[in-house]
């Protein structure tokens, strides 16, 4: 009889051992997948903006074509936006963005007759817009990162999360916050 009840007791500790990592996983299997999302979201978001900056050039350049330095560095930035594929060269390539919209739209400052075109107003509202789905992604981004290295990091997850083939993710950081720390004036 007392076989029985320690061999039950067993069985019981196990299901319940097996409960438990049976919806850790899942868990973290579904934290996994909302951050492949997030950054999803965040790759399209960039993408729209990368789409919408040659339009954009070629806006300005009519009225300022003499300034050849910020076009380059704005389609450079483009460019390295675009071959971005992990949230540190992201980062990297946001902050090297900033500084080209920042320029761009100095230079857009200077001609009173351009910030009076409609295509050009059209433009800068639709790189608003962008710029602001771009902040709200990386929050979403950033929120789904620090819930699934939270779950990661916990006792006892930390014991067999990673056995499981569940790593920590990066943060989606600009890494040079001055380049962020005042954003492009883009409203005239």
């Amino acid at each position: 009889m007392e076989i029985l009840i320690a061999v039950l007791v067993v069985v019981a500790l196990l299901v319940i051992v097996g409960v438990y990592l049976w919806a850790t996983y899942n868990s973290l299997v579904a934290l996994n997948v909302r951050v492949d999302e997030a950054w999803s979201d965040i790759t399209v978001q960039l993408k729209r903006r990368a789409d919408l900056l040659p339009n954009l050039i070629e806006t300005v350049k009519g009225y300022a074509a003499h300034e050849k330095a910020v076009f380059e560095n704005v389609t450079q930035a483009r460019a390295e936006t675009l071959t971005a594929t992990t949230p540190a060269d992201a980062g990297v390539a946001e902050g090297h963005m900033q500084q080209a919209l920042k320029s761009l739209f100095a230079v857009a400052e200077a001609y009173p007759q351009l910030q009076a075109s409609q295509n050009f107003l059209q433009l800068q509202q639709a790189v608003v817009d962008t710029e602001d789905k771009i902040q709200a992604s990386r929050r979403f981004y950033n929120g789904g990162v620090r819930e699934l290295n939270t779950k990661i990091k916990v006792f006892p997850n930390n014991l067999f999360a990673r056995r499981l083939g569940f790593g920590e993710r990066e943060f989606f950081e600009v890494v040079d916050g001055a380049a962020i720390a005042e954003p492009p004036r883009i409203q005239f």
